[in-house]
């Protein structure tokens, strides 16, 4: 049989960004597109319909991201609104989230999959809770790299001192909250002062403009180099056409590292073991195959393996357990208590859990914990105790976001609950 190697994905940065309302976000993106050359014509010409009917003097850049109706008529973000553009240096999938309190659960749903947060503050009010609560999830969820956008320069005259002690908060509040590092980058978003353009009104700064950083920061796969591999069993393929009679590939997206073909590998959680004997990518046989990649494992051996079972390289299988201890983010309206069941779904997996404990919450001022509050609310982050109705290979989301991250679910009308990082 003749083999290819495929090589991985062009480079791609997918990043959200956040800030509170009013701190022109949605403008920012909008210039950001704009400036970039990524916005059709047509496009251009519905923002300036839409900004003449508002009264507007000129193209209002906010409409480029802000599309739902209601958006438009209250003038903030309430959707997370994914864009896709590229540059000649690199392709992005950006994830614009609100910056409403009441929407904060949707900076969740945007930051859980980014290799960057941009948050953008208002220069004239600098770091508000809004902020503390966006550079917190930033943390919980281990987005790789942060970027602070201090936006609305020209409404402190573009003065040094002003950005310099914005930044300097900002950076002492991502320190405590474990973000090794923060960039920062002054701006004003109206004009396109440093988005794509450097500003020969800030002649004092020295950095990169935003989109200079965003196509050069390195981008990893969300977990460290080296990672062992895992796979989720998305389908099981049983074809059975006289061409393919004894077919029977395990297909799924790679969550973290590299599958060879001749490697010995576990499924879980029944522990049984097998060899890889061939690798599919895109109809293609391949010797090896990385993540992201999506691909069908071919195995030696007839195993009874079904959609939300887990392969690994035998020599760096997780650990099974049904006592999670973790961190949540709590999403819902309703709150969530000691002693509910739930559903977690983890990865292609889902199984019957119950709230044993909630030990603490996190007070965002002073990012303490406060003990036993017995119940989390809408937008609070919490730690948690479950106990699952089946073992679950759960890696430490401090080592993989992909393997280290849950959902709990209402397991009356499937509303997702909360989000959850396990041994954090």
């Amino acid at each position: 049989m003749t083999t290819t190697t495929v090589s991985g994905p062009t480079t791609l940065l997918r990043f959200a960004t956040a800030g509170s309302v009013d701190d022109g976000k949605s403008t920012l993106v909008g210039r950001l597109l704009h400036d970039s050359k990524s916005v059709l014509a047509d496009q251009i010409e519905a923002v300036e319909r839409a900004s003449a009917a508002r009264g507007a003097a000129g193209p209002d850049l906010a409409l480029l991201t802000d599309g739902l109706r209601a958006e438009r008529e209250q003038g903030i973000t309430i959707d997370v609104a994914h864009r896709y553009f590229a540059t000649p240096r690199r392709r992005f999938v950006l994830a614009d989230t609100p910056g409403h309190v009441q929407y904060t659960r949707n900076m969740v749903t945007g930051a859980s999959t980014a290799d960057l947060t941009v948050i953008l503050v208002d220069a004239r009010n600098g770091i508000v809770e809004q902020t503390r609560r966006h550079a917190a999830i930033a943390a919980l969820l281990r987005v790789p790299h942060v970027v602070l956008v201090v936006n609305k320069m020209d409404l402190v005259g573009h003065r040094e001192a002003v950005f310099a002690a914005t930044a300097e908060a900002f950076t002492a509040y991502a320190t405590r909250l474990g973000i090794p590092r923060v960039t920062a980058v002054p701006a004003c978003a109206l004009a396109g002062d440093n988005v794509v353009e450097p500003s020969a009104r800030m002649d004092w700064y020295e950095g990169p403009t935003l989109l200079e950083h965003l196509e050069t920061v390195p981008v990893g796969q969300g977990a460290p180099a080296g990672f062992p591999a895992r796979l989720p069993v998305q389908y099981v393929i049983r074809p059975q056409t006289p061409e393919h009679p004894d077919y029977r590939g395990y297909a799924g997206q790679i969550a973290t590292g590299t599958f060879r073909v001749g490697e010995e590998v576990t499924v879980l959680p029944s522990g049984r073991t097998t060899r890889i004997s061939g690798i599919d990518l895109l109809g293609v046989p391949v010797e090896t195959a990385t993540a992201p990649q999506s691909v069908t494992l071919l195995l030696k051996d007839d195993l009874d393996i079904s959609r939300g079972d887990l392969i690994a390289p035998s020599a760096a299988v997780p650990t099974l357990t049904q006592d999670v201890d973790a961190t949540v983010c709590h999403l819902a309206d309703r709150p969530v208590t000691v002693g509910q069941r739930v559903l977690l779904r983890h990865g292609t997996r889902t199984v019957k859990a119950i709230v044993k404990e909630i030990p603490s919450r996190l007070t965002l001022d002073t990012l303490a914990w406060h003990p036993e509050p017995g119940r989390l609310t809408a937008n609070d982050i919490g730690r948690v105790v479950l106990r699952t109705a089946e073992p679950l290979p759960l890696d430490a989301y401090r080592d993989s976001r992909a393997t280290g991250a849950f959902l709990l679910i209402d397991p009356i009308d499937g509303t997702t609950l909360s989000a959850g990082m396990a041994g954090t």
